[in-house]
């Protein structure tokens, strides 16, 4: 029940896609020392980007007012990380960065229904 509640008060799921997206864009040029060697400086953009997107994803889970600003800097990473990683992880991490960085943008906290004024209460007890 705690969880579930912690789940819904703040945007989850794009955090969730968010964090895996990064997981991708970084793990991908996370190769053995030898072969990092060889990649130079081209696998450092990537790391870079799937650091920042795991962080995005882990704002929008413990920050969650910060969802505006979460969103849109992880369309913009994901979308930069077609063209400087990879093909952006092979695709897979592009499409997850845009659908988390969708999904963290769109969220809007549940508002609180006011409870129904007194008055009504009271003439339906007095008028059988």
């Amino acid at each position: 029940m705690l969880l579930t509640h912690w789940r819904r008060s703040r945007p989850f799921w794009g955090g969730l896609f968010t964090i895996l997206a990064g997981a991708e864009i970084c793990a991908l040029p996370l190769a053995p020392l030898e072969i990092m060697l060889q990649q130079g400086v081209a696998g450092i953009p990537s790391v870079l980007m799937g650091l920042i997107m795991i962080v995005m994803g882990l704002s929008a889970w413990f920050a969650p007012q910060y969802r505006g600003l979460a969103g849109i800097v992880t369309t913009l990473i994901a979308a930069a990380a077609l063209v400087l990683s990879n093909l952006g992880g092979f695709l897979i991490g592009t499409l997850l960065g845009i659908l988390g960085g969708g999904l963290t943008f769109a969220w809007q906290p549940h508002a609180t229904q006011p409870p129904p004024p007194k008055e009504h209460a009271h003439e339906d007890a007095t008028h059988p």
